[in-house]
């Protein structure tokens, strides 16, 4: 099904104009729209936490001041507990009280009462007298305490507290305090160790109260904050909240929940005080906050929509203007394949367009003239030059020949002379050989023996040859005199001034559709900043060649043997031919040339005719 759906939605993509300017128009918009929802993604991310931080810090400061509202309840507690008279009056109570017993516990009553407006979070102030069971409260007044009462929660974490102070929250049914508050209960003087039943002070405190510290930090009125105690138990909150530890499993302070009530995602954001282990949690809609940058998220798809509706229509008016000047061209173009070269194309435009038609008449105009006369002289005029450029090369060899005799005649005696010239004259019959402009590669190697020997006559045999060429690349037709330059360079400039030891390699072989010649010596190479210059002229002179430039009108005296093969192999290898020069002071010198073989098929008679 996929390879049978690819090729279809390849062709529409590429067969069409009007699809193609279509889908460059979204290539534009669709990443400029995307970067926008990145960017309102990306500030919906910092504004949630940067609205993070902020509630975060007020809720660190809410809970400092909770904890310092219960230090002063605290306070309060201790100043009750350890009051001298007041703990005289109640141990003088006893388990049956007495008439005056009552009027002790009115006193008692009475400073209690004064000290609830010491702290205006003070719901009640109550002192339990546990032998007689009489619970005094400032806001209910005198009651006994029920039956079994010591077996309730509060009474047992109290006894394990050991004289300190518990905080308690009761739930509904669960015990004999308010569940509307929240109780500060403690011993009566702790420290009095002789108690066998101390009294117990309850100071409670409630819970509106204490959420109504908190209502000013609500930023909306869908926002709700709650009070947990240390345990994960709800104190109080301005809505309906969950065990914490249901949905908060990771304890992260800032995380998004969905509402058991509403189903809508809040933002959740928690503190925990230091000092008591309370908890404080705020949460918001998260629509709420992001809800500045929704709109401009909306607008964002609209844009989207209207660059995709507005990329349709403008290629559809740009594919309407070009379609028809177009298929005419490609009717022209397709006339002059055939070989119409009268072809004429009518067209009434006078923007580029139809400048482009005006130019493709004229072009079909010029084109027959352009190939009888102008293209047949640049083809003369190449072989031409070829033919003189190879040429040029006689002379100067013959010269460097007649100095090597002068040389060879004047430090030995007629018999090594008279072989010199013999292989002189064999290299030039070979040179002049029916005006042949290309031989075999086993024929040029075989040429180029005749050079080496005369040579090594010269140098009074102080370097070696060594021929590497591989069989099948024998048959394969190279220009003539191609290698000659190369290894007059490797032995005047690399082997000359090597007193022994010297060796000269001459290969060819096949790398794939490349026929590769090298010449290379081990003599004493060639300086980097020279081996640089000598590479820019070499290659000035390829680009020369390529652009049809003749180097010899331009008098070039150095690195003559070496342009002249550059210019040679470039005209008529063209393009697929390369030129490498590798040399270095501690190894020597390495010349390749890889020509293309589709060149060397045949000699370049054959290839004219």
């Amino acid at each position: 099904m996929v390879r049978e759906i690819l090729p279809k939605v390849r062709k529409l993509l590429t067969g069409f104009i009007q699809v193609r300017l279509t889908w460059y128009f979204m290539l534009i918009l669709l990443p400029i729209s995307g970067f926008s929802l990145f960017a309102i993604a990306k500030s919906q991310t910092i504004l949630e936490i940067q609205t993070g931080e902020r509630t975060q810090g007020a809720l660190h400061t809410m809970a400092d001041y909770v904890d310092l509202t219960l230090q002063n309840i605290e306070q309060l507690s201790s100043l009750i507990a350890f009051d001298m008279n007041m703990n005289k009056t109640l141990q003088s109570v006893g388990q049956e009280p007495r008439k005056q017993s009552y009027v002790q516990l009115a006193q008692v009553m009475d400073q209690i009462t004064n000290m609830t407006t010491v702290n205006l979070m003070v719901d009640q102030i109550t002192i339990i007298h546990m032998p007689s069971r009489t619970v005094i409260s400032t806001k209910l007044g005198g009651s006994k305490l029920p039956e079994g009462a010591e077996k309730q929660e509060w009474y047992m974490r109290l006894m394990e507290a050991n004289g300190g102070t518990v905080f308690y929250t009761p739930q509904a049914g669960e015990s004999y305090f308010d569940t509307d508050s929240v109780h500060l209960i403690r011993t009566m003087d702790p420290y009095n160790r002789t108690l066998m039943n101390p009294n117990l002070l309850v100071i409670s405190i409630k819970k509106s109260a204490l959420i109504e510290l908190a209502k000013p930090l609500l930023p909306t009125a869908n926002a709700n904050i709650y009070l947990y105690e240390s345990n994960g138990s709800l104190i109080t909150g301005t809505g309906k909240s969950m065990n914490p530890q249901a949905w908060n499993k990771e304890n992260k302070a800032r995380f998004i929940r969905k509402s058991p009530q509403t189903g809508t995602e809040m933002v959740t954001i928690s503190v925990k005080s230091k000092l008591s282990g309370w908890s404080l949690m705020m949460e918001q809609p998260l629509w709420e906050i992001r809800s500045h940058t929704d709109s401009l998220k909306v607008f964002t798809y609209g844009i989207v929509v209207v660059s995709l509706v507005l990329a349709i229509w403008i290629s559809w008016i740009v594919y309407r203007g070009i379609s028809s000047p177009l298929r005419k061209l490609a009717y022209g173009m397709k006339q002059l394949r055939t070989g119409n070269f009268t072809i004429q194309l009518e067209d009434t435009r006078v923007d580029e367009l139809g400048y482009v038609i005006e130019s493709f008449n004229r072009m079909a105009e010029n084109q027959k003239t352009l190939i009888r006369d102008h293209y047949e002289k640049q083809l003369l005029l190449s072989k031409m030059e070829l033919k003189f450029l190879q040429s040029q090369i006689n002379p100067h060899f013959l010269y460097n020949t007649l100095d090597s005799i002068y040389w060879t005649a004047k430090n030995y005696e007629a018999d090594e002379i008279s072989e010199m010239v013999l292989n002189l004259s064999k290299f030039f019959r070979l040179s002049l050989n029916k005006g042949n402009e290309t031989f075999p590669v086993g024929e040029t190697v075989m040429h180029l023996t005749y050079y080496i020997k005369v040579q090594q006559l010269r140098f009074l045999d102080h370097f070696t040859v060594r021929y590497d060429i591989a069989k099948e690349s024998e048959p394969y037709h190279v220009l003539k005199l191609l290698l000659q330059p190369l290894v007059e360079n490797a032995v005047l400039h690399g082997l000359e001034k090597q007193s022994r030891g010297g060796e000269l390699v001459i290969s060819s072989y096949l790398d794939n559709s490349l026929l590769v010649l090298e010449v290379s010596d081990n003599g004493i190479g060639v300086e980097p900043d020279k081996l640089k210059e000598i590479r820019a002229k070499l290659e000035q002179s390829y680009r020369l060649a390529a652009e049809g430039i003749s180097t010899d009108g331009r008098r070039e005296k150095d690195l003559f043997g070496l342009r002249n093969v550059v210019t040679r192999m470039r005209m008529y290898y063209g393009e697929g031919s390369e030129f490498h020069f590798d040399s270095d002071v501690r190894s020597g010198t390495r010349i390749t040339i890889r020509l293309p073989l589709e060149k060397c098929l045949s000699a370049l008679e054959e290839q004219a005719s």
